[in-house]
């Protein structure tokens, strides 16, 4: 990140507070950062803090003459090398879905040809809210990247997913988006012949990580690997991939659209805003509960031996959602079962009770060596009964799914 420039753009809301740590973070990895205060983030931090920081002045104002003589929105946003949006406010990301620009920050959003990463935070209820998650699926749609929310306590008093990512996960994001990815290119007869070519799915693989606190989590042994490679496999089929991963062991597949989550509850949104789909193959290993008590701060023993009562809920059902959507259900929806037992009879329960297509079932017991190896043996359970493959490399797994999946909706 040495030699890169950030520009910071500091939107309203009790999170703001977190922006000096974050200017401080990046400064530190060799960044520099030029702040951006809009007026309601000036009710919760300063263009002062901002700017001594920042060790640059702070723009707050669209009507600066010093700096609009020059026209200098537009200098600033194509100085930069990646604009970032923390916290992006509900309003702010309505702003950016709708082309407005009617203060600073809004102005240097439209007018800036780089690449943005947003870090939302709000309330938990207008995070769910229908006009948010419509703003965020035309976002996404535009290239935007983002970074969070997260689940926890608020300013508030409520709890749930609208927590603005901490900095340093923030810098993490920061940096995989100035780390360049080439794409790997297709041939060109590949991309327009494809099987897949014109089709939309969405992928879900890895873990998700439900926090107990700040340091601990709730999380499963699963890497990654088989979603990862069932997306690329898509990918190679002309398919447009949205993947959706947990904090996956292995890195994603490059050439498609990836969306970074740590929760359940922040995977459904992850899928609900990528929607509508062709298919949706939905490998990522959920964690089935979370904490409903987590703690804003690490727990600490108390000297009396007593262990912290961890009050447990009921995640989302991912699977279970979208195989009972009505009009935005995809065509094909693709469930799996990780068992340790009676293997096929649990995955043939699996899906009858969440209602999707087919079940891509496994063993995971001690001693198979599946969970996160580098090998596979799954079993495809449909309506039309059960079809056992042979061990393989999940790669090639991956790639005859892929053409299994063509057949039903190429």
């Amino acid at each position: 990140m040495n030699g890169k420039r950030i520009l910071l753009i500091v939107g309203g809301g009790i999170a703001a507070m977190k922006a000096p740590a974050l200017i401080r973070l990046l400064r530190a990895e060799g960044a520099a950062v030029t702040p951006v205060l809009t007026q309601a983030g000036a009710q919760f931090t300063t263009a002062m803090t901002l700017s001594v920081l920042a060790g640059e002045a702070a723009h707050d104002s669209l009507w600066d003459i010093a700096s609009e003589a020059e026209i200098g929105h537009i200098q600033l946003s194509r100085n930069a090398d990646l604009i970032v949006v923390a916290p992006a406010t509900a309003d702010l990301l309505a702003k950016m879905a709708h082309g407005l620009a009617d203060d600073l920050a809004s102005t240097l959003l439209l007018a800036t040809d780089k690449r943005v990463l947003v870090a939302p935070a709000m309330n938990v209820r207008m995070w769910h809210h229908p006009a948010t998650q419509r703003n965020l699926r035309t976002l996404r749609d535009d290239g935007i990247g983002f970074v969070g929310p997260e689940d926890g306590d608020m300013a508030c008093g409520e709890y749930g997913t609208g927590r603005m990512s901490e900095p340093e996960a923030i810098v993490q994001a920061i940096r995989d988006e100035l780390t360049p990815q080439p794409l790997k290119l297709l041939p060109e007869a590949q991309v327009r012949t494809g099987a897949l070519s014109g089709r939309h799915v969405i992928v879900t693989s890895g873990p998700t990580h439900e926090p107990i606190d700040p340091v601990r989590y709730i999380a499963n042994r699963s890497s990654g690997a088989q979603g990862t490679a069932i997306a690329a496999a898509l990918r190679d089929m002309g398919a447009r991939v949205s993947f959706v991963t947990g904090p996956a062991e292995v890195p994603p597949p490059e050439g498609v659209e990836v969306i970074r989550v740590q929760t359940a509850r922040q995977m459904r949104d992850a899928v609900e805003a990528a929607l509508p789909a062709d298919a949706a193959v939905m490998a990522a290993a959920v964690a089935d509960w979370r904490i409903r008590n987590s703690s804003a701060r690490k727990m600490k023993k108390d000297g009396t031996g007593k262990a912290p009562v961890l009050e447990m809920t009921e995640n989302p059902d991912i699977l279970a959602w979208i195989s009972l959507a009505e009009s935005r259900r995809p065509r094909l929806v693709v469930g799996f079962a990780a068992e340790t037992n009676d293997v096929i009879a649990h995955a043939t329960d699996k899906r009858l009770r969440k209602g999707c297509d087919w079940i891509v079932a496994n063993d995971v017991s001690e001693g198979t060596g599946i969970m996160g190896g580098t090998e596979n043996a799954v079993t495809v359970i449909t309506e039309e009964g059960a079809e056992e493959w042979p061990r393989m490399a999940k790669d090639a797994v991956a790639r005859r799914l892929a053409q299994r999946i063509a057949g039903a909706i190429g």
